[in-house]
């Protein structure tokens, strides 16, 4: 991957095509990504035990805000420039803030089994929004595809859900939206600057909102350290508020921002799995059945071309 820029480089970003040489390995990382993002709502759930939700939110983004900035600071990596600031408040705003702080209030009163409806729209939502901002033109066969494995995950969330609409779809729809958008401008942001950057500046950059966030949070919500909570936290801030982040975002670079997008319709299933293993979650026999759908409909749009 290689980053373009000049010094006669107009403001605007130029956005390579995705390279077709390093596909695989971007597959790769984008997968990973979404493994460590499908574990994201098992630990949240774990948080809860010992924190509220407020503290959580706040408590994960300084400790992964922590992490980056440590990075940044070691490698002596450069202020990006002013032009890459607007779109870093963009992912700050809707990776590092918004969908942490909706889908944590949603699983206070939604199983996690019921919130991967918003991961099962995601895919979706993000190519629409990539279309939208960086002008992506996925094939038809790519489009149909991407509906058919949306439609899976639906059916098999409501039919979970009993698809009763409450407060906590309210909270996971408009964390699909924000998400949506933070994903797309992450995608495009790493095509010019490598992707733990992206996170690491759009984290540092919430530090003012979210150091006194936490400090106002932990003095008025009950915490209980146990290790259900303290491992919790320690993940969704490490692994899905970083590292996760880190291989997806390089993963949409190498492969495109639809593509990669589309990998995350195996996401709710894989989080059913984890509230099995971790939370005691009992599924249905559907789940098998909708797992194969969506496995089909990721190999088509890997497969397909824009």
């Amino acid at each position: 991957m290689r980053a373009q820029s000049s010094a006669t480089a107009p403001p605007a970003i130029a956005v390579a095509a995705p390279d077709r040489e390093g596909s695989g390995f971007g597959t790769l990382q984008a997968a990973l990504g979404v493994v460590a993002f499908s574990l994201t709502f098992p630990a949240t759930a774990w948080g809860l035990e010992g924190f509220g939700p407020w503290s959580l939110v706040a408590v994960r983004s300084v400790l992964a805000a922590v992490i980056a900035g440590s990075a940044l600071l070691a490698l002596r990596v450069p202020l990006p420039a002013r032009r890459h600031w607007p779109g870093l408040a963009v992912v700050g705003a809707g990776v590092v803030l918004g969908f942490p702080l909706l889908t944590t209030l949603a699983l206070e009163t939604s199983t996690t089994a019921h919130a991967a409806v918003v991961v099962g729209l995601l895919p979706l939502t993000t190519a629409l929004f990539s279309a939208l901002r960086v002008g992506t033109r996925p094939s038809r066969t790519f489009w149909i595809a991407a509906l058919a494995g949306a439609a899976a995950v639906l059916a098999f969330t409501a039919q979970q859900s009993g698809g009763a609409l409450t407060t906590a779809d309210l909270y996971l729809f408009a964390a699909l939206l924000v998400c949506a958008a933070g994903y797309t401008e992450g995608g495009r942001l790493a095509r010019v600057m490598p992707g733990w950057q992206v996170i690491g500046w759009a984290l540092a950059l919430c530090l003012p909102l979210t150091v006194p966030v936490a400090s106002i949070a932990l003095a008025h919500e009950p915490v209980q350290l146990t290790a259900h909570s303290v491992t919790g936290l320690l993940w969704v801030a490490a692994g899905s508020q970083f590292v996760g982040l880190v291989v997806w975002y390089r993963g949409m670079a190498a492969i495109g921002i639809p593509k990669a997008s589309q990998l995350q319709l195996a996401q709710p299933l894989l989080t059913l799995v984890w509230s099995v293993l971790l939370l005691g979650e009992h599924l249905t026999v559907a789940a098998p059945l909708t797992a194969a759908a969506v496995l089909v409909c990721i190999a088509v749009t890997q497969r397909s071309r824009g």
